[in-house]
């Protein structure tokens, strides 16, 4: 999961795609005309999200829609435009870059403040870096996009003077600049909690800024700060009066003096308000396309059509060999077929992804093959070598004959020793285009001999299983992408967070015995590290095809369809650049809103 703090959300953090819907609103869920009576003087633009905030402490967050919210509270040194992809200054008004790529200085800009009114300087961005974001002691996945090369050492951040900060790395490294755009926190808030320990020995910052916290504790930079947060109805930000940004008049930014997240579980009661007229915006589902698309002129909105999504949406077999206390995670049975390249590449040819986008998405969306998205400059295309997986049951049945599967008179797929092929998919619940395409999947599989038992689980059971317990053997998901492949890391290194199909214990979780890397799987890390190191775009996007042939010979993920980037918003919303990597509200600080 790149852009303020939609660059972090490109990091692919343990962060889930949810193929649901950000909607903006503008109304108040239980009483919509009393709220917006009372809120009408002022410029306001209220969104949604489908599950209350799970924490404000940026560092320890590991939810999209979360940190999208935390987006508009925090600035980093640097963005990166979505619709150029140029990296732009933020707090940092300019850096210079090392002849030989070792280091980067970056000059703050002058007078900036935190929301309390304190002055925000060079010791935060050294604070933030040295104390929370490289500090092992606290279990964040920024770290994993800053460590360098194979060693995985991390950079070094030192003050130069009241305005400059230096930032160094054991070796060149392509991405770096990029990865210095993690929020930056205020020392003066936060540096005691650090360096407190409670009475487990860990330092009291991850108990800090919890959904608990009094809105006046939580000390931000960004274009808003946390008026209110009414649990399971909204979260309410305002203008940060000590925000930098002024436009070329000198007219303060943002211009929306105030946001509203409405706590909306439900899209379809989302999508019944704003085809009311009380909503500025919501997200644009395949099965509601035609629907609004007959609505638009009378309407007065507009749907914005990005192009492919950035992200990705795959099912994946836990490949894991290890054993936990002298149990194996994996069914030792199914982890023999799930380790077969072959029964991977026979469930790749099974699935019928043209079905799922002519039924599922109406037709809204493209075959996916890659992991790396379609924006980036290092796609590689069909067109351009990458194998793909058309559906092709029969195809997909020869594979597994050649693997030592069999057929019994009635179908049914056995392995060599007579077992039936049969596993257990989970998913989120409620999501239904995700429910939708593993009803399908176990149809399609079906249809090869093989029982696959489709189970939807709730969020925290689904998450704690395929990153905690590991205790899983197939699972659907997604993770956002962008325009950096190396913003994916932590996917692809073995040690990585969301390496999920081969799962190393991450801190804090029981250890794991017999954990084993196949050489495809280091041969892709291996790559990852040489394309980071080098400088040369021809040869960047080179190692990068190599890296995406592997993945789909070997397919640790099976991908299925990436759907249309798809929004509807009123036309009294202006200044709008819709971005697929970042939807309407990406430029939120351009954006105005008139009546």
């Amino acid at each position: 999961m790149n852009t303020g703090i939609f660059k972090q959300i490109f990091r692919r953090s343990w962060i889930l795609a949810l193929l649901g819907i950000w909607v903006t609103l503008a109304l108040n869920g239980c009483n919509p005309s009393q709220f917006k009576s009372q809120a009408a003087q002022v410029p306001q633009l209220v969104r949604s999200m489908l599950s209350d905030p799970q924490t404000f402490n940026y560092p320890l967050n590991q939810d999209a829609s979360t940190t999208t919210l935390l987006g508009l509270l925090f600035d980093g040194l640097i963005t990166q435009n979505l619709i150029t992809g140029k990296v732009e200054p933020v707090l940092a008004e300019s850096w210079q870059i090392s002849d030989d790529k070792l280091r980067i200085v970056f000059t703050l800009r002058e007078g900036l403040k935190w929301s309390d009114g304190q002055p925000l300087t060079v010791d935060d961005v050294v604070f933030s870096y040295n104390d929370i974001y490289l500090n092992e002691a606290i279990p964040t996945d920024a770290r994993d996009t800053l460590r360098i090369g194979e060693s995985g050492k991390l950079p070094t951040v030192r003050k130069v003077d009241e305005r400059r900060v230096e930032f160094s790395v054991p070796e060149p490294f392509r991405p770096f600049l990029l990865n210095t755009g993690y929020p930056i926190l205020p020392a003066h808030a936060l540096q005691k909690s650090v360096k407190t320990k409670d009475t487990e020995g860990k330092p009291t910052f991850l108990a800090k800024w919890r959904i608990d916290t009094p809105p006046d504790q939580i000390i931000v930079n960004g274009p808003y700060k946390l008026e209110r947060y009414e649990t399971s109805q909204r979260v309410v930000l305002r203008r940060n009066p000590y925000y930098w940004r002024k436009d070329d008049k000198g007219n303060s930014q943002p211009y929306i003096e105030r946001m509203i997240w409405q706590i909306v579980e439900s899209t379809d009661t989302s999508l019944v308000q704003f085809r009311s007229g009380s909503l500025d915006s919501v997200g644009v589902s395949p099965e509601f396309f035609s629907l609004l698309k007959r609505q638009e002129k009378q309407g007065k909105f507009t749907i914005y059509n990005g192009g492919p999504a950035a992200g990705t949406n795959f099912v994946w077999f836990n490949l894991n060999k290890g054993k936990r206390n002298g149990k194996p995670l994996v069914n030792p049975v199914k982890s023999r077929w799930f380790n077969t390249v072959e029964f991977r590449q026979a469930i790749a040819y099974a699935i019928d992804r043209q079905t799922m986008i002519n039924n599922t998405f109406r037709g809204l969306g493209e075959l996916q093959n890659s992991p790396i998205s379609v924006q980036s400059p290092y796609y590689l295309s069909a067109k351009e070598g990458l194998k793909v997986y058309d559906y092709n049951p029969q195809k997909a049945k020869e594979l597994l004959l050649k693997a030592g599967f069999k057929y019994n008179d009635r179908g049914e797929l056995l392995d060599a020793e007579g077992n039936r092929v049969r596993f257990t998919l989970v998913t989120n619940a409620g999501n239904k285009i995700r429910e939708a395409l593993g009803s399908q999947i176990k149809q399609d599989l079906s249809k090869i001999g093989i029982q696959v038992d489709f189970t939807p689980l709730a969020w925290s059971a689904f998450t704690d299983k395929v990153s905690n317990t590991l205790d899983w053997e197939a699972a659907l998901m997604g993770l956002t992408g962008g325009l950096e492949p190396n913003d994916g890391a932590n996917v692809w290194a073995p040690e990585g967070g969301l390496h999920m199909f081969n799962q190393k214990p991450q801190p804090g979780q029981k250890p794991i015995q017999g954990w084993e890397v196949a050489p495809w799987e280091a041969e892709i890390a291996k790559l990852y590290i040489q394309a980071a190191r080098e400088f040369d775009e021809a040869k960047v996007k080179a190692i990068y095809a190599e890296t995406q042939q592997i993945t789909q010979e070997y397919l640790p993920f099976i991908y299925l369809v990436n759907a249309y980037s798809l929004a509807a918003v009123r036309d009294r919303v202006e200044g709008i650049q819709y971005s697929a990597l970042g939807g309407p509200f990406w430029n939120i600080h351009e954006i105005k809103v008139t009546d």
